[in-house]
């Protein structure tokens, strides 16, 4: 059964796809040129101290977000 939720409710080492990306302008070109592209499957693989940033396994690179960032990334993921 597949789950729909926010980036920055994923927990460590759960993997999902992008569904769809709600910021616009600068913010949405700026996500979007990091790859974060709907369909795109990534894996949460690091999570600072405080819980900001984010690192994702991305195809063959980590990227690391800030959590405001991860607000507008809603992603579908398979129920745990």
């Amino acid at each position: 059964m597949k789950r729909t939720l926010c980036l920055r409710q994923m927990k460590l080492g759960q993997s999902g796809t992008i569904a769809s990306i709600g910021a616009q302008a600068e913010m949405g070109r700026r996500i979007r040129d990091m790859g974060l592209v709907p369909g795109a499957v990534l894996t949460v693989v690091r999570r600072a101290p405080l819980k900001d940033p984010v690192a994702l396994r991305l195809q063959d690179f980590t990227l690391m977000l800030r959590n405001n960032e991860a607000d507008y990334i809603t992603v579908e993921t398979d129920e745990e």
